[in-house]
């Protein structure tokens, strides 16, 4: 028995059981008939939208805003918020405000899912982690209360405002819109609030504490100082969003974005750019977009969003090490540098092994998914996977279409892109290595 609580106790294990108990609860309470306007959902697509919540992902197989009823967009926007922080991060939160204790293993795996290292302090972690979603939500939705509330009664632009801001700062992608935000494509005031959103989402909460103490410190006429892992992160999401953002319009600008004012070419591009790093909204008809937008929404939806954040993928950090690695060799330095700081091998290993297991989902689930619908293009498929593995939610429109099999095969997909295949084969491998030898080195030739 004891063997079997440590085995269950382990960090990564209970981090992917957490998520996978809530994806099974909230699948059981999707399936009830009050949950549904017909009053009825199949099993399989009732699995599909609770993965696809909990991993805060935003693919469907059903319209949200006219198949569920508002008790079933409840639970899914509950489910989104659960996912977004993290399970174990609302139990933890919950004990200590009922004056329990929170355990050892608990505080691993919620100080491991927003922060870069162990801290003392656990309730203030907690307690900003709390603070800052709920601060930026509340303000997210009275600014998108204030648009909406021109076009809709109060109550229901209430409602539309709380689930968007939710959805936004998670980096979901659900709406309660049949069309997503393709009616605010030039709506300057929606397109800002809900990528100031996204972006604040996905930044990671280690960096926003780390800005809410330089804004202290500012204040106070005293030295700003950022870690580098702050410095890193700012630095790639900005490179990302811009580059990205310039690329498209100026690829598109005569293609998919034709015929829009240079407004809304401009919005599109950066919209969907930073919708593209986990969140999962679109302005415009994906279709519209060259293959070139597409195949470079594919790697901005691979790479994803910041580490200990909502959102999902390979993370920044991880695509920046493996840059400055690579540049480093070209420049012959033996260590990697950055911002005049050298890297632990470790990470770099670390980096490249996950880069490696999620190019190999990619392609298992990809392969398997043309096997069953042959039907579909290798750009469709290829986009809907990566979209599920980098938990954006964006797809050209084949989700509905799905075979159940090729619903589970991306069901899967989504949860291991919520938890990272770094944490799954942390969780299902010895906790300890059998044994403390090493074998003879021998060279093999490469390249």
């Amino acid at each position: 028995m004891n063997s079997l609580k440590k085995k269950l106790v382990h960090p990564p294990r209970l981090l992917a059981l957490s998520f996978l108990l809530a994806i099974l609860v909230g699948t059981i309470i999707l399936s009830i008939p009050v949950a549904t306007t017909s009053g009825r959902i199949a099993f399989i697509d009732a699995l599909f939208t609770s993965t696809s919540a909990v991993c805060v992902t935003g693919l469907i197989v059903v319209d949200t805003p006219t198949y569920f009823s508002s008790f079933g967009q409840t639970v899914i926007i509950i489910l989104i918020q659960l996912g977004g922080l993290g399970i174990m991060t609302f139990s933890s939160f919950i004990l200590m405000t009922a004056g329990r204790r929170v355990s050892l293993t608990d505080k691993m795996v919620v100080e491991g899912s927003f922060r870069p290292s162990v801290i003392s302090d656990f309730p203030a972690l907690l307690r900003d982690v709390f603070i800052f979603t709920l601060s930026f939500e509340a303000l997210g939705s009275l600014l998108l209360l204030v648009r909406f509330s021109h076009s809709f009664p109060f109550s229901k632009a209430l409602a539309l405002s709380v689930f968007h801001s939710i959805s936004a700062f998670c980096n979901a992608g659900f709406s309660l819109f049949s069309d997503n935000l393709m009616g605010f494509r030039g709506d300057l005031l929606v397109n800002l609030v809900m990528m100031v959103l996204i972006i604040t989402g996905g930044l990671g909460f280690f960096v926003l504490q780390e800005v809410k103490l330089a804004v202290r410190n500012a204040l106070k006429k005293e030295r700003v100082k950022f870690s580098l892992h702050t410095k890193f992160v700012a630095t790639i999401t900005a490179a990302i969003i811009l580059v990205g953002a310039a690329v498209i319009f100026f690829v598109d600008m005569n293609r998919g974005l034709s015929g829009l004012p240079l407004k809304e070419k401009i919005l599109a591009s950066t919209f969907h750019v930073v919708s593209a790093r986990t969140a999962g909204f679109n302005t415009v008809d994906l279709n519209s977009l060259s293959v070139a937008s597409l195949l470079l929404l594919i790697l901005i939806m691979f790479i994803g969003a910041s580490p200990g954040s909502t959102g999902g993928g390979v993370k920044t950090t991880t695509f920046g090490l493996i840059f400055a690695f690579l540049r480093s060799r070209i420049q012959g330095y033996e260590v990697p540098r950055i911002f005049s700081r050298g890297v632990k091998n470790e990470d770099i290993i670390k980096a490249y092994t996950l880069v490696s297991l999620a190019m190999g989902l990619i392609f298992a689930a990809t392969f398997s998914i043309l096997l069953i619908q042959p039907q579909f293009s290798l750009k469709e498929v290829l986009f809907e996977v990566v979209s599920a593995f980098g938990t954006v939610g964006l797809s050209l429109g084949i989700t509905p279409h799905l075979h159940p099999l090729s619903k589970l095969i991306l069901i899967i997909t989504m949860y291991l892109g919520r938890i990272g295949p770094l944490t799954m084969l942390y969780a299902f491998s010895r906790v300890k290595p059998a044994g403390h030898y090493q074998f003879v080195e021998e060279s093999i030739m490469v390249g």
